[in-house]
């Protein structure tokens, strides 16, 4: 019987490495009071791991840096990380506390980089990639994402069934962003000229005043 090859031997300790890590996050996001209102394991795991890498191939049309706009606990930034060790992910979070608990896991992960702030607040025009799961209502979250992109990158939202394209590709129209084709759960918007002025509104303006 044939031994098994060093890289394959190595790349299976790759695979239970990142199993284990990421299961330790899902276990300490469900301790950490705050950061979700999931109390049941196989739920918790469906919800923010297994949703956040159905994700996975989308980003990956995209090359470049990525952003996790209200992180939150980590999802889906931190499975993404995981998945693309290439690829360096920053978590976008405006509470302190959560920040705190997305730092923690930046010691495992070299590509991972937390910042406490509003997506308002941010420099313009840097990533890649921009990706937000339950941040905001579409439209809102798009305004939020599209001026953080680069021209050329892309704005990944995850969204429910009831979720207005329309809406959404209307926003995207204002801020240098038309809406793509994209597998079903998903929008996919497309930074097709450099954020124009008068964007981002101030913080807190796209939730009480959207665009239309």
């Amino acid at each position: 019987m044939k031994a098994p090859s060093r890289t394959a031997s190595l790349s299976s300790s790759l695979v239970t490495s990142t199993s284990d890590l990421l299961d330790r996050w899902l276990a300490a996001v469900l301790e950490t009071p705050g950061l979700t209102a999931l109390r049941d394991p196989a739920e918790a795991r469906r919800v923010l791991l297994d949703d956040a890498l159905a994700g996975l191939e989308l980003v990956r049309r995209f090359e470049g840096s990525i952003v996790d706009v209200g992180s939150g606990g980590g999802t889906p930034g931190i499975p993404l990380a995981v998945s693309l060790p290439e690829r360096e992910v920053t978590l976008l979070e405006a509470e302190r506390r959560k920040t705190e608990f997305l730092e923690r896991w930046t010691d495992e992960l070299p590509n991972l980089h937390v910042i406490w702030g509003r997506a308002e607040s941010q420099v313009t025009d840097c990533y890649k990639v921009a990706v937000a799961k339950a941040l905001a209502r579409p439209p809102v979250a798009a305004e939020w994402c599209l001026p953080l992109v680069e021209e050329g990158g892309a704005v990944i939202l995850w969204v429910g069934p009831s979720a207005d394209a329309g809406a959404v590709a209307a926003v995207a129209g204002k801020i240098a962003g038309e809406l793509e084709e994209a597998s079903p759960g998903f929008l996919l918007l497309r930074k097709t000229g450099p954020t124009p002025p008068g964007f981002p509104r101030r913080p807190g303006v796209a939730r009480k005043r959207p665009l239309r």
